[in-house]
């Protein structure tokens, strides 16, 4: 693999991460009626956010190496 495509896959990567981390923190929608209030969450999506752009730093860093 050349430098470009490693830079690439890295900085995906690292976004793919952060976005994840980002949904699974982050409420998708909240009801507030005075006191009461309401936060529904659904996480799926996240975790495979966050797999994806583990892999796909863990490929910048080992893909193209020469033994």
């Amino acid at each position: 693999m050349n430098k470009t495509v490693k830079m690439i896959l890295l900085v995906v990567g690292i976004i793919l991460v952060i976005y994840g981390i980002y949904t699974l923190i982050a409420p998708e929608a909240s009801v507030g009626i005075g006191d009461l209030s309401i936060e529904a969450q659904d996480n799926d999506n996240s975790y495979i956010t966050i797999a994806l752009g583990i892999a796909s730093v863990a490929l910048s860093f080992l893909g193209g190496k020469k033994s």
